[in-house]
């Protein structure tokens, strides 16, 4: 009787459970953790990957079961992200054991995530450099923790045979490895070795012509050799060899190719630049490790902790005062983009020149004054100018063959377009942010969580959102999961609105989206909104326009989980507007559905309309013209440069309306102050002028005199019988008194620097003028940044400063950029409202 009753009450304590998690579950080494964790807690049962995300079944003791469920949620692998866990109690079914289990590929009505690429981890760099490890120096040495993820998967759920490593069969040593649930490497997908892995290869063309056009490789070139097993350091001598003798290659990554030279070598720099006619854009470099890094750069810890994370962006880093950074790389700027290896193909490159630098450096005397000693290779996407990265060694051999003098590819097949993401961490007042640039590999596809207040339509409505055409991404929405698409770009050309349409098909398929609405910028020339409006009526498919700038807010709003009316103050280049004008100094009372101008910079004349992006003393003509400070001492001194043509050109087009738009873009204002001053009339790429507007700053120390302050202006707008809440604002920004108090600065000759600044610190007074504004007349005291002026990091860290001591709580992008990169995110939040 009492041992009956004994066992009824064993059997009372025993529970199970059938457990679901969602999220970023698959491809993170997940199954082994549970099975571990199984282990630990004496749980029996099994652990599968299914279409929708990681099942469990779990039997124990209740106490343990209970523990083990915790530990799930408490204890996940790094590069996991849970985002919910279901629990259903169930029937205990007797197991004996805990297994894991073949995917289930049935599950239907739910989806589950896809992980980032994650850089090669501690274990296996360790590995890689162990000479009595059997994958010494292998290339594409991984595990569960680590290793290619998105790039290489074409289907769910994450087995071996749906990806781009589905071709190489395992050794008997790897597939024990993969069979092993207490092994690193137990069911990791791309695991392989020398005997049965990928390889690298070595493509050298018998010639280049000296003209680096890429159509000229010459007839007669070297086929790609394959190096099998153990034989991969011919081919890492033969780079390293190349890039010591100033030469470029062009080195497989992660998401596609990068063009790499010496760093230090500023004649291989120059070279790289007239090849990929890239004449002064920034380059990123990469070092071997985080010491060579602080050797030239301040890296406080939230910067650390990007450059030494499984994301491994490049990160804007601010360069240390006196050091000499290398020549060609990033002259006149203060920070430099820097990231660490995160393949190990970079890992045993960057060591093996960091070895042979050493060397050089030592006995040439010549070398040993260029550059620095912190050996660093030049990392820049390897595409021709405006066009995607390419990913194909086949196609790279062709695009790229008058760049790079050698090619280090694989024959491992990329199957998602990828750039590096960038990324820089600014002063937020009591914290470090992180400000994206560009948010591509390491980052995307990982959703953006929406909380409920944001997103209105039924639940099985799918949202897709064209984006921009510049700095484009596309957006998904469906639920509370907002799928941001990795950087694609500038979609004004064929080959990159290819690759648009290539990553689109690629979300869809992976995540099973199918879009019921749409949404699109109001631009009618837009390649997207063109496209958007086809589809619509070819698929019957509702669209919502959603104007630019409105959209920048939203986006912040939705990543700051807001959902109140805010002052959303949106400072850009451009964004067409509602009245047909070029929109960009926007002040905007907004929510997720709606918005009213509230303020606005006063329009000026464009000359030429796009020539004035090309050519800033135009816009500099156009702002004189309007303000009527032509006849200025300083105005006539800056305009020189011009010509007395090129003047006359402007000012017929102005008196005559022929193709002048007119614009309130902040970021023309910055092009028109930069190129009045001189510090750049002739840009060699998008942004130039403002970012050598902001550098110019570093040459001089703050002020303290309210004296020496510019102003911008708050005039009352005057609206007209067709005006509407959303054309026509109730105040105008006059940046007419900013402007004639800086001519008379540059007349006299005050430093550019201290000029540069004191009209940065206007642009500061106008961003607190305006909200005080928008509190003084609505109550609202929330205000969000949004708009690419805002990457200058003078502006957005003195802009949060001054916000926060006047009291208002303020809201910045923080999980996209905050340029056009975060307008598909917003498009797609206002179209959920509609």
């Amino acid at each position: 009787m009492m041992r009956w009753q004994m066992r009824r009450r064993l059997m009372c304590l025993l529970s199970a459970l059938d457990i679901w998690v969602k999220g970023i579950v698959q491809g993170v080494g997940f199954r082994p953790f549970v099975y571990r964790l199984a282990k630990r807690y004496l749980v029996n049962g099994w652990v599968l990957n299914g279409a929708d995300g990681v099942h469990i079944h779990a039997e124990g003791e209740e106490k343990l079961v209970d523990e083990f469920v915790l530990a799930i949620s408490d204890s996940a692998p790094a590069a996991a992200q849970i985002t919910e866990i279901e629990m259903h109690e169930v029937p205990i079914e007797g197991y004996n054991s805990f297994e894991i289990r073949t995917s289930d590929a049935s599950a239907e009505g739910e989806h589950t995530l896809v992980s980032p690429d994650l850089a090669t981890c501690a274990d296996c760099e360790r590995e890689l450099f162990n000479p009595e490890d059997r994958r010494f120096r292998y290339p594409f040495i991984n595990c569960t923790n680590c290793g290619p993820r998105f790039t290489i998967i074409d289907s769910l759920p994450y087995d071996r045979a749906s990806t781009s490593m589905c071709e190489f069969k395992m050794c008997d040593e790897c597939a024990a490895e993969y069979a092993n649930p207490v092994d690193r490497r137990f069911h990791a997908q791309p695991d392989a070795c020398f005997d049965c892995g990928p390889c690298v290869s070595w493509y050298v063309p018998s010639g280049l012509s000296d003209s680096g056009d890429a159509e000229e490789l010459r007839s007669e070139a070297s086929q790609p050799s394959l190096r099998p097993s153990g034989s991969s350091d011919a081919v890492f001598a033969a780079a390293v060899d190349m890039l010591c003798d100033g030469k470029i290659l062009a080195v497989k990554g992660l998401g596609g190719f990068h063009l790499v030279c010496d760093a230090n070598n500023a004649q291989a720099v120059a070279e790289l630049r007239r090849r990929k006619r890239r004449p002064a854009k920034a380059f990123a470099v990469m070092c071997s490790r985080l010491d060579d890094v602080r050797a030239i750069c301040q890296v406080n810890d939230s910067e650390r902790k990007l450059l030494e994370g499984s994301q491994r962006p490049i990160v804007l880093l601010r360069k240390l005062p006196g050091i000499k950074t290398p020549k060609g790389i990033a002259d006149g700027l203060p920070e430099l983009g820097v990231m660490l290896p995160y393949t190990p193909v970079q890992h045993i490159l960057l060591n093996d020149f960091c070895a042979a630098y050493s060397r050089l450096r030592a006995k040439d005397a010549q070398r040993s004054g260029q550059g620095t000693n912190v050996p660093m290779l030049v990392m820049t996407s390897g595409n021709l100018h405006d066009e995607p990265i390419v990913i194909n060694d086949e196609e790279t051999y062709e695009k790229l063959a008058g760049i790079a003098d050698a090619f280090l590819g694989n024959n491992r097949e990329i199957l998602s377009r990828f750039d590096d993401s960038v990324v820089r961490v600014i002063n937020t007042g009591d914290s470090d942010a992180i400000q994206f640039v560009r948010r591509a590999r390491g980052f995307a596809p990982m959703p953006i969580s929406l909380p409920p207040s944001q997103v209105s339509r039924e639940d099985d409505s799918v949202i897709f959102a064209t984006g921009p055409e510049q700095k484009n991404t596309f957006t998904f929405v469906r639920g509370a999961d907002a799928f941001v698409s990795q950087h694609i770009g500038d979609v004004e050309n064929a080959e990159t609105f290819d690759a648009w349409l290539q990553a689109k098909a690629r979300y869809e398929k992976l995540f099973d989206l199918a879009a019921t609405a749409l949404a699109c910028d109001m631009h009618p020339e837009y390649i997207t909104s063109k496209w958007a409006h086809e589809q619509s009526e070819k698929c019957g498919l509702p669209l919502t326009l959603v104007q630019h700038h409105h959209a920048h807010i939203v986006a912040a709003m939705a990543e700051n989980g807001l959902s109140d009316a805010v002052c959303g103050i949106a400072f850009d280049g451009t964004g067409y507007g509602p009245d047909g004008a070029i929109w960009g100094g926007e002040v905007l009372l907004s929510n997720l559905s709606a918005f009213e101008r509230f303020a606005n910079f006063a329009y000026v004349p464009m000359p030429g309309g796009q020539a004035c992006v090309k050519h800033p003393l135009r816009m500099a003509y156009g702002i004189l013209w309007e303000f009527d400070l032509l006849e200025h001492p300083g105005a006539q001194l800056a305009l020189q440069a011009l010509g007395a043509e090129q003047a006359k050109v402007c000012e017929t087009m102005i008196e005559n309306g022929l193709n002048t738009p007119y614009t309130s873009s902040v970021g023309r204002l910055f092009d028109a102050v930069s190129a009045l001053l001189g510090i750049c009339t002739e840009p060699t790429y998008e942004g130039e002028p403002a970012i050598m507007l902001e550098a110019a700053i570093n040459f001089t120390t703050s002020e303290n005199s309210n004296n020496a302050a510019y102003e911008i202006a708050v005039v009352k707008n005057t609206a007209t019988a067709q005006s509407t809440a959303q054309d026509t604002s109730v105040v105008l920004l006059d940046a007419e008194p900013a402007i004639r108090a800086l001519l008379d600065d540059f007349a006299a000759g005050v430093a550019v620097s201290i000029i540069a600044r004191r009209f940065h610190d206007a642009i500061v007074d106008a961003v607190i003028t305006v909200a005080q504004l928008v509190a003084a007349t609505y109550d609202i005291r929330t205000v969000v940044l949004s708009g690419g002026v805002f990457m200058n990091r003078y502006l957005i860290e003195h802009a949060l400063a001054a916000i926060q001591r006047e009291g208002f709580t303020v809201a910045i992008n923080r999980d996209l950029p905050p340029n056009d990169g975060c307008i598909s995110l917003g498009q797609a939040i206002v179209a959920s409202k509609s």
